[in-house]
Order: structure tokens, then sequence, then C-alpha cells
């Protein structure tokens, strides 16, 4: 049983990691939010098998709101904005996509490394883990910064707080309050979004942060 919970979970996590890349080779927006529904749908079910595996209902709590707010309600919020905003549906990079990948293997590398020499004496399973968790967070963050378009990195910044809920799960979970918490902060944030880009689009006519970038020179 202890080779099948190790197998599975390091799957799941794993999963995360490779989707991640996923994310970071996509250069149309709707390919983009198809892939972060199945980042958020990969973590509910890490997180549902971190509930089994250390007999915390809670958990499964964390798992079913990654799995409607993140997978579904999220994503199809999105295109929806998308579509009514009529965003341009290409995402412009700041540097190509080879480069990228080759930034965010580099990344991985070093979380395995740091993560696994900081945590010794950790559970292996925690640990390693953990070490997952670092890799999704940081190629988050390389998504968030390669990516010019508003929305691109809105996505960035969620598939970066998936790693954060992968790393608090494995670490032996977090207290109910928190994940309610967390819950509302990610939906608030997301009418703020929303929101937000519907200001940029009917004021400057582009979520390109470049555009934005030149709108603000000429009015210097």
């Amino acid at each position: 049983m202890n080779g099948l919970t190790f197998d599975v979970a390091h799957l799941l996590a794993g999963g995360l990691v490779l989707i991640s890349f996923m994310l970071l080779y996509q250069d149309r927006l709707y390919a983009l939010l198809n892939v972060y529904a199945v980042h958020a749908l990969v973590l509910s079910l890490s997180v549902a098998w971190q509930a089994y595996i250390q007999d915390a209902p809670h958990l499964y709590v964390t798992a079913a709101i990654a799995l409607v707010f993140k997978a579904i309600v999220i994503p199809v919020a999105l295109h929806r904005i998308i579509r009514r905003l009529g965003i341009h549906r290409d995402i412009e990079t700041v540097v190509g996509i080879g480069p990228t990948m080759l930034a965010g293997m580099g990344l991985v590398a070093l979380s395995m490394v740091v993560m696994l020499r900081v945590t010794p004496e950790a559970d292996p399973l925690a640990r390693e883990d953990l070490a997952f968790a670092l890799s999704v967070l940081l190629l988050g963050l390389l998504v968030m910064v390669t990516r010019r378009n508003a929305v691109g990195q809105v996505v960035g910044f969620m598939s970066l707080e998936n790693g954060l809920v992968l790393a608090a799960t494995g670490a032996k979970g977090m207290p109910l309050v928190v994940e309610i918490s967390v819950a509302f902060s990610i939906v608030i944030a997301f009418i703020v979004i929303g929101i937000f880009l519907f200001r940029i689009r009917e004021r400057f006519d582009t979520v390109d942060i470049g555009a934005l970038d030149s709108f603000r020179g000429e009015r210097r």
C-alpha cells in the first residue's frame, strides 16, 4: 500500500509540473485557459488523494473548491470575458518558447535540489511533494513574467497559487478556515480582475502590456 500511495501521489504532483510546462508552451488564449482547467483538475485529484492518505476529511473540501471554482467556474468565466471584450486571441511572449522552456527546466531542477537538501529529515512523501509544489510555483511565476497579455498573466498567477495549495496539502494539510478564506479570496480576486479587464479594454482598447507601456510613454 505504501508503494501505491507514493506512486499515485508522485504521479499527480508530477502531472501538475508537466501541465505547468504545457501552460508555458501555449500561444493561444483559449488553449491556455483549457490547459489551466486541466491543471486545476489534477490539483483537485492530488488534494483528494492527500486527504485519503492523511485521513483528513477537511482536505476533501479543498479538493471540491479546486474542482468547482478553479477547474470549471473561473475558466468558463474567462472564456466569456475574452469573447465579450473581443480580446486578441494570440498571446505575445517576452521571449521565445524555446528559451522559456529551457528556463522552466532549470527552475524545476533548482526546485528539486533546493527542497530535497533543506528537508532531509522530513517525511519522504511530504518532501518530494514540496519539491514538486515549488516547481509548480516557480513555473507559474515564469508564465506571469513571460506573457505580455494581461489574461495570460492572470492564468500564471492562478497556476502559481495552485502550487501553494499543493505545498500546503502535502505538508499535512491546512486548517479548514484557511481553505474557506482562500476560496473567498479567489472569488473576490476574480471579480476584481474581471472589472479590471473591462476597464482596460474600455479605456485603452487593448489588454497588451506593451501597448499600455507605449501609451504611458506618449502621455509623458
